[in-house]
């Protein structure tokens, strides 16, 4: 079996799939077209991000059996189309739950002790103590929007700081000891917090708008580690100058174009974005939550047992 891979990943997903007996070649660098060229010649690929993987990719690759995505969503993939031609789509939201967890309690923290916005200020010579007294998380109530790999990470992070999590999930039944599932409308009433662990879907495109921040009781800190175009940056700005929402750590956003993209590739940035990076109140990062050194072992070999696996079933 031959596999193509499109992203520079951990050296051991190639040496254990070589080991394995797999036939790995790489190419980082050409474009989707002249991919599309040869394609049909593998049986199998293995991407991150570089490019979507459309009907037109999967129409010319005539042999492949799998699609193997390092990280964990796959909205890069044509899902439907793909899965229409009996190609196998393989995710490692495994590999990389844990990094999520630490980066979205990270951002929790400092958002909650003004830890950036006081670093910056020392740095400048500015001892302003009382401007950056803390809010502490014990007591709070923190609801997660999506409780697969992700937001069970976070929630088990949560434990010991004596806080309420709760969650909603389009799946029944997915509550655990970390988290109490409740509607979404309750979720709405009681939390202080909200994180969001959803793939990009349907279902979550443009999900918080503005008349989901208005329904919530009271005023929130947001935290986002999942999909950028989940949120309407236009409608987050009003609410965190209106102080509806009290901070914002956001470690994806609605302008990236695929994961990993420089988003300041444009040259006209959008307005909101121009307002959000202004705001004292918002913590970024540049999509790093799953990003880690252990994170990037973790996720090849996730992805090298799912491929091992599904190799053995093929060949039953």
């Amino acid at each position: 079996m031959k596999i193509l891979h499109l992203d520079n990943n951990h050296p051991l997903l190639l040496e254990r799939l070589a080991e394995a007996g797999f036939n790995n070649e790489e190419d980082y660098t050409s474009s989707k077209e002249e991919i599309e060229k040869d394609i049909r010649k593998y049986n199998g690929i293995v991407i991150r991000s570089r490019f979507k993987i459309d009907k037109q990719f999967i129409d010319a690759a005539k042999n492949l059996k799998f699609i193997a995505r390092v990280g964990a969503g796959l909205e890069s993939i044509d899902i439907d189309y793909a899965e229409s031609k009996n190609i196998h789509l393989i995710a490692a939201p495994e590999g990389n739950r844990n990094a999520v967890g630490e980066h979205a309690l990270g951002m929790l923290l400092s958002l909650f002790n003004n830890l950036n916005k006081a670093n910056t200020e020392v740095k400048n010579g500015q001892w302003n103590r009382e401007a950056n007294r803390g809010t502490e998380l014990d007591g709070k109530t923190v609801g997660l929007i999506g409780y697969g790999n992700m937001g069970k990470a976070f929630a088990k992070k949560l434990q010991g700081f004596d806080c309420t999590v709760l969650c909603y999930d389009i799946k029944d039944d997915v509550g655990d000891k970390h988290a109490t599932q409740v509607s979404l409308k309750t979720l709405q009433e009681m939390a202080d917090v909200l994180s969001l662990h959803t793939p990009w879907t349907p279902l979550t495109d443009k999900m918080i708008d503005a008349d989901f921040i208005n329904n919530f009781s009271k005023p929130f800190w947001f935290i986002n580690t999942a999909r950028g175009k989940s949120v309407v940056t236009s409608d987050l700005v009003s609410a965190l100058e209106n102080g509806k929402i009290l901070g914002a750590g956001l470690d994806v956003l609605e302008y990236e174009k695929l994961s990993f993209e420089s988003l300041f590739a444009d040259k006209d940035m959008p307005q909101p974005l121009q307002q959000l990076l202004q705001l004292e109140n918002v913590l970024l990062s540049p999509h790093i939550a799953g990003w880690t050194v252990e994170s990037r072992i973790k996720l090849a070999e996730t992805i090298v047992e799912k491929i091992l696996d599904k190799f053995k079933e093929l060949t039953k």
